[in-house]
């Protein structure tokens, strides 16, 4: 998913400049009622997401993140914790376009294909990650978000031998993460279990989950590609300091015998 960017040429000016463009729900802001209202829409895209891209158009003109994608835009400025200006309009320009394009007019149901095999391999049952994931979002404090991610990474491979992930490791799983915005205004104001119960059974795309789990495995697997090509690119230095290493030794013991 990819924010679009608006490239203009100011007057007298060679100067080309790239902003953020505010891209609408992929269906029409009724389309899914009766489960979430025009009017919520309509705020939540027209008013609040509207004023994040806005913002940040003005937070970025003139800067090193003019012609940067959305997603390098968040990386750049989050700045390993210590976040610039721009951050938060960024994300939450990204949350909000995240959002909409998880959800459609006739949404919720069963996934199928893969997407479904791993729920169930590792929650169970689809039903029990139904009712893990309805409990996380439902504890979550104030308006942070459940999230169904992939987990491709070596940190819990138990052969220490070979601390590379096998498939038994790449799984998915539950995570929550605070402070995203949800429309939650309106429509369910202060009831967020019928919320996300109506999120599950009557929204959600599952086509963009799996979309997105596709797109998750690709990037996991050219992590693993690069991060090989660094491990062999190591030794062989490795490699080469030792050989040098041996060539002085040698040198020195044939130095000592004359």
């Amino acid at each position: 998913m990819a924010a679009s960017r608006r490239f203009s040429r100011k007057a007298g000016s060679n100067l080309i400049t790239a902003t953020f463009e505010l891209k609408p729900p992929p269906y029409s802001l009724n389309a899914l009622e009766p489960h979430m209202s025009r009017e919520t829409l309509e705020y939540h895209w027209g008013k609040h997401h509207r004023a994040y891209v806005d913002n940040l158009n003005k937070q970025i003109v003139g800067t090193g993140l003019e012609g940067l994608s959305l997603e390098d835009t968040i990386i750049v400025t989050y700045n390993k914790g210590d976040m610039l200006p721009a951050f938060n309009n960024a994300a939450q320009a990204w949350n909000h376009e995240f959002f909409w394009e998880s959800i459609k007019p006739g949404g919720g149901g069963k996934p199928s294909g893969e997407l479904l095999d791993l729920i169930e391999r590792d929650f169970g049952s689809f039903e029990q990650f139904i009712q893990e994931f309805k409990s996380a979002a439902a504890t979550q404090f104030g308006s942070g978000w459940a999230w169904l991610a992939y987990k491709a990474n070596r940190f819990d491979v138990e052969n220490a031998v070979n601390p590379w992930p096998s498939d038994k490791d790449k799984k998915l799983v539950i995570v929550k993460s605070p402070n995203a915005v949800n429309p939650l205004v309106w429509d369910y104001f202060n009831r967020r279990p019928d919320y996300i119960s109506m999120f599950m059974e009557k929204l959600v795309s599952w086509e963009a989950v799996s979309a997105r789990l596709e797109k998750a495995k690709a990037q996991a697997a050219e992590r693993e590609i690069e991060e090989e090509r660094r491990r062999k690119e190591e030794e062989e230095e490795q490699t080469d300091d030792d050989d040098v290493q041996m060539y002085l030794d040698s040198d020195t013991d044939d130095s000592d015998s004359e």
